[in-house]
């Protein structure tokens, strides 16, 4: 079963991973708003130093979570 696949199985029957999911949309919106500007303030860099690496943790956490359900399940349904 394909990674997207399983995404989509926990995005509907587990509330932990669509939380996590939620929250990396969220820091991915807030980095494209940054993004947006021409110039960040010193305060802007730090925020978006800070989405990133957020981002990057609640991604990671997806991967185990799609991980775990694979070996759970042996990549069945």
């Amino acid at each position: 079963m394909s990674e997207e696949r399983i995404k989509e199985i926990l995005l509907k029957s587990n509330e932990t991973f669509r939380q996590i999911h939620r929250e990396h949309q969220q820091c991915e919106q807030s980095l494209e708003r940054l993004r947006s500007r021409s110039f960040l303030t010193e305060e802007e860099c730090l925020e978006e130093k800070m989405l990133k690496k957020k981002k990057l943790r609640l991604k990671d956490e997806m991967h185990r979570m799609i991980l775990e359900y694979e070996k759970r399940t042996g990549g069945n349904e």
